[in-house]
């Protein structure tokens, strides 16, 4: 039985579907990153960020994207957090863990009425919906012919299925330490239930915040 999922959401430009080390994409979209090979579907829920490459080739493919990478800053982190925040007490949404890294984000969910699928999209449409409010959309200045925002998030998302109580306690260890091992501050954000959980979400009296900012602010 599915209790919870450990959640990875990639910035623009961070995983590009046929990176080297593999990817969650089956297709490449893009004509300027097509002629680099097609997807490289990673055939693993382990981690491949750490896996040998060619670092040259992927820069080289991060330089032909339409748009620049995303980076978020300590503000835009904010904002996400807002939006993490706004959509778990609607939806009511058992976030456990997050982490708001410059180019991913880690979540522990817990097991929802919607599929994972759905929940990915659904935080990262609430993410992005808060970036625009705050003024502080990636991609303010650079709209499609329609008007609309390219998004500041790469497609689709990466979960690992969780169904034991020591399962979920793991990931949500490596959430909460996953900031400080990249050499920033530790992330406090309201909206996080603790696990185990009773009754359902209780939103913040606030928006959310961190007890510190990431760097760019």
């Amino acid at each position: 039985m599915i209790l919870a999922y450990h959640l990875i959401v990639s910035a623009y430009g961070f995983r590009l579907p046929n990176d080297p080390r593999g990817s969650w994409s089956d297709f490449v979209r893009s004509y300027e990153l097509a002629v680099f090979g097609p997807a490289t579907q990673a055939n693993t829920r382990q981690s491949v960020a750490h896996h040998p490459h060619d670092r040259a080739l992927v820069r080289q493919m991060k330089n032909a994207l339409a748009h620049s990478p995303v980076i978020f800053t300590g503000e835009q982190a904010r904002a996400i957090a807002a939006g993490f925040a706004d959509y778990g007490h609607r939806s009511d949404l058992l976030i456990h863990a997050c982490a708001i890294q410059p180019t991913h984000t880690h979540l522990v969910v817990a097991h929802h009425h919607l599929s994972i699928e759905r929940t990915c999209e659904q935080l990262k449409a609430a993410a992005t919906t808060q970036l625009s409010r705050a003024g502080s959309h990636p991609f303010a200045g650079e709209p499609h012919k329609n008007g609309r925002r390219p998004t500041p998030w790469a497609r689709h998302g990466w979960w690992v299925f969780l169904d034991s109580p020591d399962d979920i306690e793991r990931p949500i260890n490596y959430v909460e330490q996953n900031p400080i091992k990249a050499g920033l501050p530790a992330q406090h954000c309201k909206f996080v239930t603790p696990y185990p959980a009773e009754g359902h979400f209780v939103p913040p009296a606030k928006p959310p915040e961190f007890a510190t900012q990431l760097p760019g602010v």
